[in-house]
């Protein structure tokens, strides 16, 4: 691949567009709103010249009703050897694009599974994509050429490509991503009614849970538009759930001691469900998740201590699997949870304590 056109100049097509640049593509970039493109070309990702002729693959990265009608004027126009897409649906835009009597061969659809809360081109980064799954879905009359492009568009972006049925992708990201956003929005508008005292005791389990919220409304609702049956079919599912864990929860308020008992192994059916679907989420480099041990540090709100605590786990011959922190309401202070293998717990542990840090247990 030599050169590319990127259709769309947001989160999405300035990374994939700063990543395809940074390896030697020349990429043309183009925007309906002309300041976005002109930041994305100021960043490095490309240029605002037209391209004086075909290029080998035009990416379309616009909002999922868009797609189709962008890919369809491209093709009539000849404006690539390849085409494909980079929205977070796929069935129906292919459907589309096929009603408007656009070349189903000559596109691919395709899906990085990977984003940020933050959008518009100042968010990209040209490293968005590295080590995530990329979904492609190709069908039996995509051409090879096409497919090997957008292959290479994968490779580039040194992410992992992953070949999924359109349908089933979107099913596939109702469950894993729209679903989520939904219930993350959800939670985090019973927030916005709270009365201060409870919001001061939000801790890390809410801050997790409704990192998701800070997302862009509009995004979402094109998103959302575009896949709402799949959508609808997970919430019903959860629905469902929810009344079976309400009238357990009321039965654990019973006088009937078989009414408790009864509700207490209905929350516990819950809590074990989830016990199960957690344990199959890809852990760490997408392999099975490790059961890792959590040594928790005091850690002050000052420059370079995390550094510090890095540095010194180093020293002791330990890698770090993971890590999160939790901050202190009003304080200058949180809890740095570092996650090591089990059997690294107690050298870490007794090496941090001797260079002074505070471990809680």
């Amino acid at each position: 691949m030599r050169t590319a056109l990127v259709i769309g100049t947001g989160l999405i097509g300035t990374s994939l567009a700063l990543a395809l640049s940074g390896r030697g593509v020349r990429v043309h970039l183009a925007d309906t709103d002309p300041d976005r493109s002109r930041t994305a070309a100021a960043l490095g990702a490309g240029t605002e010249e037209q391209p004086e002729g075909r290029v080998d693959l035009a990416v379309i990265a616009v909002p999922p009703a868009l797609i189709a009608p962008t890919v369809a004027g491209l093709q009539r126009r000849g404006a690539a050897r390849a085409y494909a897409d980079v929205g977070s649906v796929k069935g129906g835009p292919r459907r589309e694009l096929a009603g408007l009597g656009g070349d189903t061969a000559s596109y691919l659809g395709s899906h990085p599974m990977a984003g940020r809360e933050r959008s518009g081109p100042l968010a990209a980064t040209a490293d968005l994509f590295e080590g995530r799954p990329w979904v492609l879905t190709p069908t039996p009359d995509t051409e090879t050429e096409v497919l090997n492009l957008v292959l290479e568009l994968v490779a580039l972006c040194r992410a992992v490509p992953v070949v999924m049925d359109a349908d089933a992708h979107d099913r596939a990201v109702a469950l894993v991503s729209h679903a989520p956003q939904l219930l993350s929005s959800l939670l985090a508008a019973r927030l916005g009614t709270a009365d201060e005292s409870a919001v001061r005791l939000c801790g890390q389990g809410v801050r997790d849970v409704t990192r998701l919220a800070a997302s862009e409304p509009r995004m979402w609702l094109d998103i959302l538009a575009a896949n709402p049956g799949p959508v609808a079919d997970v919430l019903a599912e959860l629905a469902a759930d929810l009344e079976e864990t309400i009238r357990s929860l009321r039965a654990l308020e019973a006088a009937d001691e078989a009414k408790r008992e009864g509700g207490a192994a209905g929350i516990e059916a819950v809590l074990r469900r989830g016990n199960a679907g957690r344990e199959r989420v890809p852990g760490k480099h997408g392999a099975a998740p490790a059961a890792y041990e959590t040594v928790a540090v005091l850690i002050t709100d000052q420059p370079g201590e995390l550094a510090r605590i890095f540095a010194d786990a180093g020293r002791a011959g330990v890698n770090i699997e993971d890590v999160r922190i939790e901050h202190a309401t009003g304080q200058q202070a949180g809890l740095v949870q570092l996650m090591v293998e089990p059997v690294s717990a107690p050298v870490l542990i007794a090496s941090l304590r001797e260079r002074g840090w505070s471990i809680r247990q």
